[in-house]
């Protein structure tokens, strides 16, 4: 029995799919149906576990991706899409396979067979899915080229306190305070870093975990996060949401 969980908001697609699976001839259990990425962050902020996901890439209130940034889970996804220009993205976040909409029973039944092959594989390998996950994944850098002024300056990631966005541009803020231009937003940034380092706090910061003194309790809910550098005025806010992944992060750390 494969359990799937699927993301999709709109109402004939979500039927075209739930009608694929049902007539690919395999044991399929749709687990929940979520129908945005704030939604799909809450879910699986709870625990709750599929073993493939099954997700549209433009949502009501942002693109998937954004849940397996923040979500930080190995389920692999099968992407589905009206347009074929995210399919570099989706291999980034866990993707398997990309399907254009409208979907058939026999995309999604050659999609499934991937997924029984490659788990299959890697069980027997002694692996574990997560690994396959893992194997789409860019190398983790080590350094980043930053701006300043019209100097280009090859910046150790270990000397980087925090990533942010202003505006829709990309900053980068170093241990001794000093402020950077980035060309790259935090998405991308977030594919390349190392997990176990750099955590996405919420939408406007990724921060660097040897640069966190603790946390507290902010708005009864939330979190907020306390730097080892006091002269930095960054009020960094950590969601009801995201705090489980947050706590497990610095447990982990």
């Amino acid at each position: 029995m494969i359990h799937a969980l699927i993301i999709e908001d709109e109402k004939a697609a979500l039927q075209s799919l739930l009608y694929a699976l049902s007539h690919t001839g395999m044991e399929v259990t749709v687990k929940n149906v979520l129908g945005s990425v704030q939604e799909s962050v809450q879910y699986l902020a709870t625990g709750e576990r599929a073993d493939i996901i099954f997700s549209d890439v433009q949502l009501p209130d942002g693109l998937s991706f954004e849940i397996f940034s923040e979500a930080h889970i190995p389920t692999p996804v099968v992407f589905i899409t009206g347009y074929d220009e995210f399919m570099l993205n989706a291999f980034e976040h866990n993707g398997i396979d990309y399907l254009l909409k409208p979907v058939t029973a026999t995309d999604i039944t050659k999609a499934l067979l991937k997924y029984q092959m490659l788990e299959k594989h890697f069980a027997d390998n002694n692996k574990g899915l997560e690994k396959l996950v893992q194997s789409f994944s860019y190398k983790k850098r080590s350094r980043l080229l930053v701006r300043k002024g019209l100097e280009n300056i090859s910046l150790r990631l270990e000397d980087i306190v925090l990533f942010y966005t202003e505006n829709k541009i990309a900053f980068v803020i170093d241990k001794c305070g000093k402020k950077y231009l980035c060309d790259k937003n935090l998405s991308d940034l977030e594919t390349e870093l190392d997990s176990t380092t750099f955590f996405r706090a919420n939408r406007q910061y990724i921060i660097n975990i040897n640069y966190v003194k603790g946390y507290k309790t902010y708005e009864k809910v939330k979190l907020q996060v306390d730097l080892t550098l006091p002269e930095l005025k960054y009020c960094i806010i950590i969601s009801q949401e995201t705090a489980p992944a947050f706590r497990k992060w610095m447990y982990e750390a």
